[in-house]
């Protein structure tokens, strides 16, 4: 039975690992796209059993981690194992992207997106979008809040930028709310903050999507450091 889903169009923006190439290709540009159909018919990832997947902890695994999953493996294998650690199965959009729903860090119905090397079918990055929001004090929130806890779990943040641009930076008086979801929706503000970790790199920024009449929310990404240098190799190869 076919699904449609209503996607926020977000661009995937494949951020160079250290030692990486930038990778861009048509159907990489965005992580999502809207009114997309679900997986193609006979192409649903299988059910997980729950006697065939073998937890592993942090310290035994080479790869990051995302909700207590390493980020490694086929795109059918992880998302069987997302499933399994409870999320909700959508579809996969045409550029392989696969698409879960489901709770994340105490925020509900979070959308998750599943990215994997192609052609070597290995799952390398991981993309969440939070709850949209319509004021900017909601949206400092869950970025503050989300923050807080990344830097509990993995340090200060390596990279931080938190700045409104233009005719809405600071210097130039203080704004009201209404001017700073204005920056955000018109490019004049960059929110961001950036942790390098040994096992790779992850992500938190506040970002707005269509507009004036986009959609406002935060966003993390998490790439792995071993299956991101993989794209370098395989470059490597064809030359």
């Amino acid at each position: 039975m076919k699904k449609r889903f209503g996607l926020l169009c977000v661009a995937l923006s494949l951020v160079a690992m250290p030692g990486c190439i930038d990778v861009k290709t048509s159907d990489l540009e965005k992580l999502f796209k809207q009114e997309t159909e679900s997986a193609d018919k006979g192409n649903e990832p299988v059910e997980a059993v729950a006697d065939t997947i073998v937890m592993i902890s942090e310290e035994e695994s080479d790869h990051l981690f995302f909700k207590g999953v390493p980020i490694d493996g086929s795109l059918e294998e992880y998302v069987a194992r997302m499933k399994y650690a409870g999320f909700e199965y959508i579809g996969t959009q045409e550029d392989g992207t696969a698409i879960l729903q489901g709770d994340f860090a105490g925020f509900k119905a979070c959308l998750i997106g599943v990215a994997a090397i192609q052609p070597l079918d290995i799952v390398n990055k991981i993309i969440v979008l939070f709850p949209e929001r319509d004021g900017w004090a909601s949206l400092e929130g869950d970025y503050n809040s989300l923050k807080a806890l990344l830097t509990e779990k993995y340090g200060k943040p390596s990279e931080c930028v938190e700045e409104f641009l233009g005719l809405y930076s600071r210097e130039l008086g203080s704004n009201t709310e209404g001017d700073k979801l204005m920056a955000l929706k018109t490019d004049a503000c960059t929110w961001r903050a950036v942790y390098r970790v040994p096992k790779g790199r992850i992500e938190l920024s506040v970002e707005n999507h269509g507009g004036m009449i986009g959609e406002s929310r935060v966003v993390l990404r998490y790439y792995d450091k071993i299956n991101s240098e993989a794209v370098k190799q395989q470059a490597l190869d064809d030359l």
